[in-house]
């Protein structure tokens, strides 16, 4: 039976309302003894902003130990442009946002940043790496700022705790989950709330209609990548074609609102080939489109 994909938003925040979930898996993650983990209060996920035009971060999870050290926890499901540097932005605006004007720096509290990405970010078989600042010999410079990346397309080499989680956000099917052998109170605790959630209609409702709104954003994101690279070939014909003679607006016109990247690639090589604006018209047969 299909089940409600824990690799979206809704789905992820969803099960991470649960103590258990969340204790245990940033256990796993981390690498924390369970024991050592009293509690996992769940935090605002809207990071402060100091002025009004200031970006504003957003974190799907963010969480703060016992020890008041704060973790964030992002599900990314597609590739960003600089993406790296998004982190980063992040994870500092979290280590600075509760220190105000005149206070001390020793109030600054150890942030963590675990980032779930549904794409690989290079070809290292590595599906778990853990980053921290150190000097070029690996000397720690401070263990205030811990980065970790999972990486859930690659292939699992292993039976550690996180990799149970990896099967559990790829698992598409009741099947699927009920093929993860484990005794891991959170991991089955996860479970049970995926099976609730896929029950529930409600839940089931608003996560369709999540789904719904991913697909018609993916599709809007596609359209306007279209448009944009339709524009670009149409600007790159024009600026050939201005080296070759007067362009009139009717044919320029005719270029701009030409959308199949098929026929402006033609055009294009047309455009390199041709002595004369005319010429290109000619061969090009723009009028009979």
């Amino acid at each position: 039976m299909g089940i409600v994909s824990l690799k979206y938003n809704f789905s992820f925040k969803q099960i991470m309302l649960n103590d258990e979930v969340r204790k245990y898996f940033i256990s796993d993650v981390l690498e924390i003894p369970v024991r050592e983990i009293r509690s996992v209060r769940l935090a605002n996920s809207f990071l402060w902003k100091r002025y009004v035009r200031q970006k504003q971060g957003i974190l799907d999870v963010k969480v703060e130990l016992n020890d008041d050290s704060r973790v964030s926890i992002e599900l990314q499901i597609r590739m960003l442009a600089h993406w790296d540097k998004r982190s980063l932005f992040y994870l500092a605006k979290m280590f600075t946002e509760d220190l105000l004007t005149g206070e001390r720096y020793h109030k600054l509290k150890k942030c963590i940043s675990i980032n779930i990405l549904d794409f690989n970010l290079n070809e290292s078989p590595l599906y778990h790496r853990k980053y921290k600042l150190r000097d070029e010999n690996g000397e720690e410079f401070s263990d205030m700022f811990e980065i970790h990346v999972i990486e859930l397309k690659k292939q699992i080499s292993g039976n550690k705790p996180v990799d149970d989680w990896i099967r559990l956000l790829n698992a598409e099917t009741e099947a699927e989950m009920d093929m993860i052998k484990t005794e891991n109170p959170g991991i089955l605790a996860a479970v049970r709330e995926v099976k609730v959630m896929s029950l529930r209609k409600n839940i089931r409702a608003v996560y369709e209609a999540h789904m719904r709104e991913i697909r018609d954003r993916n599709a809007r994101d596609d359209y306007v990548r279209a448009e944009g690279k339709a524009e670009g070939k149409a600007e790159s014909v024009l600026q050939l074609l201005s080296l070759k003679g007067t362009i009139s607006e009717e044919l320029e016109r005719r270029i701009r609102e030409q959308k199949n990247m098929d026929i402006l690639s033609v055009w294009l090589a047309e455009a390199a080939d041709v002595g004369s604006v005319e010429e290109f018209e000619e061969k090009a047969d723009i009028k009979n489109l």
